[in-house]
């Protein structure tokens, strides 16, 4: 990241928390070499990193209301889904205040009363009960040493459960190691009755499961994420394509 200018310079006792620009690209880091999210300055709705694409797909399976995303960082998920659907309500939970702050200060977040920002640790936010039920819950925590492993226990899995919607779905963002990692598998199918996943090609694999199974077949899906894709900003008929049943 030589060649970009470094906006922001802090650290909090978890680590770095660094911002960086190029003039086209804003890049919030956690560690050396280190993207944890980017946005480019002139449409910071349409989602730049492969993963937090493909963790859009649920928007193919319900039409969300209530949303709560575990895990702010630049707050890149947040934008794109206040941007894509009408009068949305999103709660987001960030442990560390200062990527709060990083996040509101660099990253061009939309406010208003339908967004709630909540500094607290996500895995017993979520285990204390979220003031509603959301038919969509996504979760992208890392930290500076990688994924946060909580998210693998079946207990944080069936808080998930717990707090969505009859209706609703859940997006988890794992890494790459985890796609033969069939306990978690089964702990997810327990839960929920829809489970799919792909492989971003990025080390990301994508766990999507509703509570009910989606019945539209391949082609009622395609239609549905090429009309979505103009919204968007991107294809979102490439990370459907590669979506498969667990």
């Amino acid at each position: 990241m030589s060649h970009q200018n470094l906006l922001h310079d802090s650290a909090d006792e978890l680590g770095p928390i660094r911002v960086f620009d190029d003039g086209q690209y804003r890049i919030l880091s956690f560690a050396e070499g280190d993207e944890q999210s980017r946005i480019r300055l002139s449409t910071p709705h349409i989602l730049q990193h492969e993963y937090t694409q493909a963790m859009m797909l649920p928007l193919l399976f319900c039409e969300p209301k209530r949303v709560c995303i575990l895990g702010l960082g630049g707050g890149t998920l947040l934008n794109a889904l206040h941007h894509t659907v009408p009068a949305i309500h999103i709660t987001a939970v960030e442990l560390r205040q200062e990527v709060m702050d990083a996040a509101e200060m660099y990253f061009k977040l939309p406010r208003g009363k339908r967004i709630t920002l909540e500094v607290a640790n996500a895995i017993d936010y979520l285990a204390d009960g979220l003031p509603k039920k959301v038919d969509l819950l996504m979760t992208d925590l890392y930290n500076t040493s990688g994924m946060d492993r909580g998210v693998l226990q079946a207990s944080f899995i069936e808080n998930c459960a717990n707090n969505i919607k009859e209706d609703g779905w859940l997006a988890l963002n794992c890494w790459i190691d985890n796609k033969n990692n069939t306990e978690l598998t089964e702990i997810i199918k327990k839960h929920f009755n829809d489970v799919r996943a792909l492989d971003t090609g990025t080390g990301n694999w994508i766990i999507l499961a509703g509570k009910r199974i989606n019945t539209d077949n391949a082609k009622e899906l395609k239609a549905s994420a090429q009309k979505l894709s103009n919204t968007l900003g991107f294809q979102l008929t490439k990370w459907l394509s590669r979506l498969t049943s667990l």
